[in-house]
């Protein structure tokens, strides 16, 4: 019985791959003119949805940009984007459908999608299918993921002909075992895997068996924002993000009974929502900060916000890339992070452009906090070099490493790609510089 079902399975991956070559043969030539972007959803709040928005905007520069978002919970993006770049939902929930079929498979559980994929309840039948037949569609030009699942489902489905690039916002190390596993066996599959963090791109580098085709790093870029630059005589601290376990705030709440015992002049600020909100009102209630800690809520102009502050502290658990840093650093505010190996950890040295902490270490926290607020000097030297690293993730300078990836996979494709000569030692891994990229042969429009 099972020597049936193996050779059944066997038979029908000789047929779609059979339909894979049909449907490529019949495809327009490789092109990076086209660029659809997969996202959970592109109207809600959050740093993956406000870097893809940022990223966006700079290839819409060059390219005819969609970001295709599996659901529609919102009227309206919550962040501003670029006219240029279009849209598309794939499962608008904000309208009830009388489709029977649609009624009955948005009751079942996705197939497509993992289980241990941290977004798997968004997903169900109706989404299968609605990705699968997007996906399906689209014959040539560039699609990429910016989630396991999605990239995982892009892999799987998508035409030899398109160009596929998963882009990895959360650490490698941070999955289950399993999602590692079909990680392992289906990334190879893509045109080109991007990292944020040089740690990640070692994880992957020793973790796949086998490959993409490109696996590099390109950090997100800091994002354009309202207003100049911090004055630094507020006296407040801020921290802006999703209200989740993983993000600490429970302790950075007991961190600041410390603070505000010494120093009840200065506030805290954390702005977002999510599941914990009830709870951390709870906390400061009980801890009697009322006054002293703040939630207002989100914001969708980080910028002002960030402006009218002195301080920014991560306190979380674990980060991929924390895009809050980098607007931070690009107002010019001092930092104080948990030590994550993955984001800050990289972004920020130690007593240059900010302060480190031993992670859930709550009296660390506090202490560096009381430091800042104490030498004056130190603050705005932290916050002064923060600026200067601010500008090394410009939107012009990482667009450039998004433009050169995107020429070398289409020479790949086009049996143009002559490979760089190996990077000198001064060169950081996984960063090649720009000019051995890729080199066209005859250049390709």
């Amino acid at each position: 019985m099972r020597a049936l079902a193996r050779k059944g399975k066997s038979a029908m991956v000789r047929l779609y791959r059979g339909y894979n070559r049909r449907k490529v043969q019949k495809a327009p030539p490789p092109s990076t003119r086209q660029v659809r972007i997969l996202l959970l959803h592109a109207n809600g709040m959050g740093g993956t949805i406000r870097t893809v928005f940022n990223l966006a905007s700079y290839l819409a520069e060059n390219h005819e940009v969609e970001i295709v978002s599996i659901l529609k919970e919102a009227e309206e993006p919550f962040f501003p984007i670029d006219p240029r770049v279009k849209f598309r939902f794939l499962d608008d929930r904000l309208k009830p459908s009388p489709d029977p079929l649609r009624a009955m498979l948005s009751k079942m559980p996705s197939r497509i999608i993992p289980k241990e994929e941290s977004a798997y309840h968004r997903f169900n039948l109706w989404t299968d299918l609605k990705l699968t037949r997007y996906i399906r569609s689209l014959d040539t030009g560039v699609l990429m993921g910016t989630r396991p699942g999605l990239n995982l489902a892009m892999a799987q489905l998508a035409l030899p002909s398109v160009i596929t690039i998963g882009q990895e916002h959360v650490a490698l190390r941070t999955q289950a075992e399993p999602m590692q596993e079909l990680i392992k066996w289906r990334y190879r599959r893509l045109d080109a895997l991007v990292t944020l963090t040089k740690a990640d791109l070692k994880d992957y580098r020793e973790t796949l068996p086998k490959k993409p085709r490109k696996l590099t790093r390109i950090p997100n870029a800091v994002p354009p924002m309202t207003g100049g630059t911090a004055k630094l005589d507020a006296k407040v601290a801020i921290t802006v993000g999703r209200m989740t376990r993983i993000k600490g705030y429970h302790r950075l709440i007991t961190a600041w009974e410390t603070v505000a015992a010494a120093h009840p002049d200065w506030t805290l600020r954390i702005f977002g929502a999510g599941p914990q909100e009830d709870n951390l009102r709870l906390q400061i209630a009980e801890a009697g900060l009322e006054g002293k800690v703040e939630l207002p809520g989100p914001t969708s102009d980080v910028g002002a916000e960030l402006e009218k502050a002195s301080i920014y502290v991560l306190s979380s658990r674990h980060e991929g890339f924390p895009m809050t840093i980098l607007e931070a650093m690009a107002k010019g505010l001092s930092i104080v992070s948990f030590n994550s190996p993955h984001g800050p950890k990289e972004m920020i040295t130690n007593e240059v452009d900010g302060l480190l902490v031993k992670p859930r270490t709550n009296a660390n926290l506090a202490a560096s906090i009381s430091r800042v607020i104490e030498d004056e000097q130190l603050r705005r030297d932290l916050a002064a070099r923060a600026l200067e690293t601010a500008r090394t993730y410009d939107v012009e300078v990482i667009g450039q490493k998004w433009d050169a990836l995107m020429a070398e996979l289409l020479a790949r494709r086009n049996g143009t790609y002559v490979r760089p000569q190996p990077a000198t030692p001064a060169e950081e891994p996984g960063d090649t510089p720009e000019s051995n990229v890729v080199e066209l042969r005859p250049p390709c429009p």
